[in-house]
């Protein structure tokens, strides 16, 4: 924790209050989704693996009818039926907002290369082909389909693990850094001010005190030290102002005069403060 370089003033400390207020809120937030998200993460993790395995063994199973079909037929055979294509696949991308993190979802669109006609995916004859290769493919255009579906997840578990991590790092910085400097910032203020208004209600006191004393003994001790300090300081001013073209000879009745009216100011103010 550190404290901020700020002035210690109650405009400063009201400023300061506004935004932890806001931080704390921001913290909440911010950690409310994190956890949401972290939910989310955590049942895609669990859905994407179950996924994977389904994938994994349809596409094992299409691999193994390919083997049999290689196998029953020459190359040259193979090689010819699967040269030409009777459909176009296309794919469809849109985003979906969750959670702030944009999610990509792919879908296919099949059609035939003729126009009102509808793809085949076996496109060759029966005559010269095997069985074996008829249910590869279709086994195969089957698990396509679940193939996108697991990339689908694989993009988005990736993009809440970035999202993730970003909202952990703000969450951390608020928790530990913004939030602690705030409130010690504040702290410190705080008792700066209250230092200065013990200090201010101790002179005040002290005075009164002093001034309470002088009348009980009969004696006007106060008001004799601040006009022989305002004399002093009077004759400081027309010592300097020798040295001047004009001197300023009012300079000493003026400082004597104000001597008794900075008394009665204090004496009014101490009254106030004793009748509250």
């Amino acid at each position: 924790m550190a404290r901020l370089n700020v002035n210690a003033t109650r405009m400063v400390m009201a400023q300061l209050k506004t935004r932890l207020e806001v931080s704390k809120r921001g913290y909440k937030l911010l950690k409310d989704k994190q956890d949401e998200l972290m939910r989310r993460f955590i049942q895609l993790a669990r859905d994407n693996r179950a996924m994977r395995e389904e994938v994994e063994a349809a596409l094992e199973k299409s691999f193994a009818s390919f083997a049999m079909a290689s196998a029953v037929m020459s190359p040259e055979m193979l090689d010819n039926a699967l040269l030409a294509s009777k459909q176009r696949m296309m794919v469809s991308v849109d985003v979906e907002n969750v959670m702030s993190v944009r999610i990509p979802t792919f879908s296919f669109h099949r059609q035939g290369l003729e126009e009102g006609k509808e793809g085949s995916t076996t496109p060759y004859g029966y005559v010269q082909t095997s069985a074996e290769l008829d249910l590869a493919l279709e086994e195969l255009n089957r698990v396509m389909d679940k193939l996108l579906e697991l990339t689908q997840m694989e993009k988005s578990a990736q993009l809440m693990a970035d999202e993730i991590e970003a909202t952990r790092r703000r969450v951390n910085a608020l928790e530990y850094r913004t939030i602690p400097d705030l409130e010690e910032t504040i702290t410190y203020i705080r008792m700066k001010l209250d230092e200065e208004d013990r200090a201010t209600i101790t002179r005040l006191l002290k005075i009164k005190d002093l001034i309470s004393q002088a009348k009980e003994e009969g004696r006007d001790d106060i008001t004799a030290r601040l006009q022989t300090s305002s004399v002093e300081e009077g004759e400081e001013v027309k010592d300097r102002a020798k040295t001047k073209p004009k001197p300023k000879t009012e300079s000493k009745p003026k400082q004597a005069e104000s001597s008794p009216t900075l008394l009665e100011a204090m004496q009014t103010v101490l009254e106030e403060m004793k009748n509250d």
